[in-house]
C-alpha cells in the first residue's frame, strides 16, 4: 500500500509579503532607538575623554607651577594652511608643521602618554584616523578634536613688533573673559564649518556629534554637554569675508561655553 507522504504548504506571495512588510516596520522601529543608543554611547565616550584631559590638565598645573600648557611660540606664518600662526591662539593643533607639540599636546609626553587617544572624540562627523594623527607629532603638524583655549590671542599672525602673549597663565587664576564672565571653558568639541574650495590646504569642516550638542571641560574638571540648537557653538566660517576673524570667532565659542558652566 503506497502511503502519499503528507502536503508541505508553502508560503503563498502575499504570505511572504506581509512578513516582510512586518521584519520592515520592526526595523523602522528599532533602527532610531539604536542609533539613540549608540549616539549616547558616543556622547558617554567624549565626556570622559575630556574628564581625562581635564585630570591630565590638572596634573600638568601641579608639575608646572599651577601654569596650563603654553606655547611653543608661532613661527612667521606662512602658509594658510598653518592653524597655528599666532601665538596663544585658540586652537586644536597638538603639534605644528614644526612637529612641535603645541596646546594640548604639550601633555602627550608625560600626562597623557599612557591614552593618547582621549583627544579624540568618537562622534565625528568626518573620518578622523586618531592614530595617524598622532604619528604626525612630531615631524608635521596634527589636529585632536578638541579646542583648547590656549590664551585670549586673537590675532591671524604675530608681526614682528606684536607683544608677546603671557606665558604663565594660571589654573586657579585664569582672569576674566572679553565679556567681564570669569573664565571657565578650557576645552570644548570642535564644530568648525568652512567653504569647501578650501579644502586644498586642509581646511576642511570638522564637526562633531552633528553639531546637535557641544560637551565641554571646564577649568575646575568637571565636564558637560550643551544643546547647540541656536548654533552658538560653531564656527561658521562659510562667509569668506570672516575667514580672517577665525580665532575671534573661535574664542566667542569659548566664551560662549564660559556662560554653560
Amino acid at each position: 500500500m503506497n502511503v502519499s507522504p503528507p502536503c508541505r504548504r508553502a508560503f503563498t506571495l502575499v504570505e511572504l509579503l506581509v512578513v516582510i512588510a512586518i521584519i520592515a516596520v520592526l526595523a523602522a522601529l528599532l533602527l532610531p532607538a539604536l542609533a539613540s543608543a549608540r549616539d549616547q554611547g558616543r556622547k558617554a565616550a567624549c565626556l570622559s575623554n575630556l574628564r581625562q584631559i581635564g585630570i591630565g590638565l590638572i596634573n600638568y598645573a601641579t608639575d608646572n607651577d599651577g601654569k596650563i600648557p603654553f606655547g611653543p611660540k608661532a613661527p612667521p606664518f606662512t602658509n594658510p594652511a598653518d592653524f597655528y600662526p599666532s601665538t596663544g591662539a585658540p586652537t586644536s593643533l597638538i603639534s605644528l608643521q614644526s612637529g612641535a607639540p603645541v596646546g594640548l599636546g604639550l601633555m602627550l609626553a608625560q600626562q597623557l602618554a599612557g591614552q593618547p587617544k582621549v583627544l579624540f572624540c568618537p562622534g565625528s562627523d568626518q573620518p578622523m584616523d586618531a592614530s595617524a594623527e598622532l604619528a604626525r607629532v612630531g615631524t608635521s603638524q596634527a589636529q585632536s578634536s578638541y579646542y583648547y583655549r590656549h590664551a585670549g590671542n586673537t590675532r591671524l599672525y604675530d608681526s614682528p613688533g606684536s607683544q608677546p602673549m603671557p606665558d604663565n597663565i594660571q589654573l586657579d587664576r585664569l582672569g576674566n573673559n572679553r565679556n567681564g564672565v570669569p573664565i571657565r571653558a578650557l576645552a570644548l568639541d570642535t564644530l568648525f564649518l568652512c567653504p569647501p574650495d578650501l579644502a586644498p590646504f586642509n581646511v576642511k569642516p570638522r564637526t562633531h556629534h552633528r553639531q546637535r550638542f557641544a560637551d565641554i571641560l571646564f577649568s575646575d574638571g568637571h565636564v558637560v554637554s550643551r544643546p547647540n540648537a541656536d548654533g552658538g557653538l560653531t564656527v561658521d566660517l562659510q562667509n569668506y569675508a570672516e575667514i580672517r576673524s577665525a580665532f575671534d570667532k573661535i574664542l566667542k565659542v569659548l566664551e560662549q561655553a564660559d556662560t554653560q558652566f
